[in-house]
């Protein structure tokens, strides 16, 4: 940390009045270390905050980053919003307990150099640099207020980490006193960036469903696959998590977000400092057109053939932009809700072309890693969270440890 604070004073000099050109013209740039994929609320699964939206709230989103650095900005996105979204104030600072923080660590990031901004619908925005030292794997808080109704919510349905709400504003709060209420979501909070020391384009983006989102795994622990990949690179190299539950690469969801091969652009090539994409998406397209919800339309069924198109324009895209491509192969899922024996052939067909087509840089072959030894169209039953499809933390510290770090 002291390393941190001696860089910190370096950029804040750098920085001069604290304008995000003035990073570009020191010769250094911009890495994501945190991120979360945008995605439009549906009552049937999100909370009722993100549906109804907020009004005089304070809003305190826990995050812990992958790599370090001596500043940071964040992202904030009303992508999936129908309103403009007024932000009446917005702080960064190291987390404490709950939804406490560290005193003296409380950062107040500016628009600009406002302390105000609006985000148009459709809208993104990134805060102006902030000169706060973390270091990787740090937790921290990002408190957003929301002066006005806000309507309908951008966000992330399944964070899987605890969010704190409060009447009023107290972005400035230590205390977790005013936090009176959790949900496990996000909102608008999009990414979380570091100054990168190094010109070299860096950073992992894990992309996928909920397997890459984390869902099975002990909420706020941190133990997602993308996360323990993290954990095994010691802040080497930045690792971001772009998975939606229920997301599917060839059709949109009222509930799960837009189809991958229109998302990846923005959730994957559009990360800072971007430079290998983790493709492990394709087990919902198989398996949700034989499930009756209303979360699950279109029930499009679909051909080996067409998700390997889907993994074609994915690759084409990231190759037009110089970003690798690792395709993991899809996890068994017998016994699950949605399984089929029609699902399971397409299932080996899609896993045989990763393996065989030469189309990815490298395959990372999650599928043998977490099959059960018995029967490999079944998880391992040690990596099982309960619904055999999805792992516990043991599964995904056995999906991070297959990962070949010297392919990152």
């Amino acid at each position: 940390m002291k390393r941190l604070l001696g860089l910190g004073l370096t950029v804040a000099v750098v920085l001069g009045l604290v304008a995000p050109q003035a990073v570009a013209e020191s010769g250094w740039g911009w890495a994501a270390t945190w991120a979360s994929s945008a995605q439009r609320p549906h009552p049937l699964v999100s909370p009722v905050r993100a549906v109804e939206g907020f009004d005089n709230d304070t809003v305190r989103q826990v995050v812990r980053i992958s790599a370090g650095g001596p500043a940071v900005r964040v992202r904030l996105s009303n992508a999936h919003s129908t309103t403009a979204l007024t932000v009446g104030g917005a702080t960064v600072a190291l987390a404490g307990e709950g939804a406490a923080v560290r005193p003296g660590t409380v950062r107040h990031l500016t628009f600009g150099g406002k302390r105000t901004v609006v985000i148009p619908a459709g809208g993104e925005i990134v805060t102006d640099p902030a000169l706060l030292p973390v270091a990787p794997l740090q937790r921290l808080s990002v408190t957003l207020y929301f002066p006005t109704k806000t309507g309908q919510v951008t966000g992330h349905t399944f964070a899987d980490a605890s969010t704190y709400h409060a009447t009023g504003d107290h972005r400035s709060d230590t205390a977790a006193a005013a936090f009176g209420e959790t949900t496990q979501s996000f909102y608008y909070l999009s990414g979380v960036d570091v100054v990168a020391l190094s010109p070299r384009r860096n950073v992992v983006v894990a992309f996928g469903d909920s397997i890459t989102e984390g869902a099975g795994s002990t909420p706020d622990a941190n133990n997602r696959y993308p996360d323990e990949v993290a954990e095994r690179l010691k802040g080497r190299l930045p690792v971001v998590n772009a998975g939606i539950g229920g997301n599917r690469v060839l059709n949109d969801s009222p509930c799960f977000g837009p189809k991958g091969v229109d998302r990846f652009t923005r959730d994957a090539l559009g990360q800072p400092g971007v430079r290998t994409v983790i493709l492990l998406e394709g087990i919902n397209d198989i398996g949700l057109p034989d499930v009756d919800f209303e979360c699950s339309h279109p029930r499009t069924r679909v051909t080996a053939a067409e998700v390997i198109a889907g993994y074609r324009q994915m690759i084409h895209q990231a190759k037009s932009r110089g970003v690798r491509v690792l395709g993991g192969t899809l996890t068994p899922f017998k016994g699950f809700g949605y399984y089929s024996a029609e699902g399971e052939a397409i299932r080996d067909q899609i896993n045989t072309w990763i393996r065989t087509s030469g189309q990815f840089d490298a395959v990372i072959d999650f599928d043998r890693t977490m099959a059960d030894p018995a029967d490999q169209d079944a998880l391992n039953p040690a990596y099982d969270s309960g619904d055999h499809v999805h792992p516990n933390d043991t599964g995904y510290r056995a999906m991070a440890n297959a990962v070949d770090l010297a392919l990152l």
